[in-house]
């Protein structure tokens, strides 16, 4: 069992590591054009156009390729105040309930994330400026979340795992 467990950490992580590397991308993008954008705006007063849509759209997917790689780190934004007033097994449990909820709320914001991305194809949205098609974006929330869920469904394994060895991973 602890090898299969090894086997799948192993390849979450990588495809974590993989859409890491396309966040970091787009982080470089978003970057990129803001500085093209305000520099130009500054010296010259020619601003690029449709930088607005393309920061929106490498915003989206340099927060939803991150995702996975904070599921699979443990490294969601938690407060710890009750750390120190309960005892480890009381910890546990929370972070074990936390972990059944992160599925629950990133299985139910999948399912309820295609309407939306259909109504965005079917209409045929676009950005304001550049006409980037709004599915792009769609396509990237849906996709970063998709590739969470097994990350989020592995973390909950292990939390049951250590919550019912009495094992404490703070």
């Amino acid at each position: 069992m602890h090898e299969l467990s090894a086997s799948v950490r192993a390849l979450l992580t990588l495809i974590a590591r993989w859409c890491g590397y396309g966040s970091a991308l787009f982080l470089a993008a978003m970057m990129f054009i803001t500085v093209i954008d305000v520099v130009l705006r500054a010296v010259f007063n020619l601003p690029v156009t449709g930088t607005y849509d393309l920061v929106q759209l490498f915003l989206v997917g340099t927060v939803f390729l991150s995702i996975p790689d904070v599921f699979l780190r443990d490294r969601n934004i938690v407060i710890d105040f009750v750390d120190h007033v309960f005892g480890a097994r009381v910890v546990g449990a929370l972070k074990l309930i936390a972990n059944i909820l992160a599925v629950i709320f990133l299985a139910m914001l999948c399912w309820r994330m295609f309407p939306p991305a259909l109504d965005a194809a079917r209409f045929h949205e676009v950005s304001p400026d550049l006409s980037i098609p709004m599915t792009v974006h769609w396509v990237l929330m849906i996709f970063g979340i998709l590739v969470t869920l097994p990350a989020a469904a592995f973390m909950l394994i292990e939390s049951a795992r250590d919550f019912s060895d009495g094992r404490d991973r703070r």
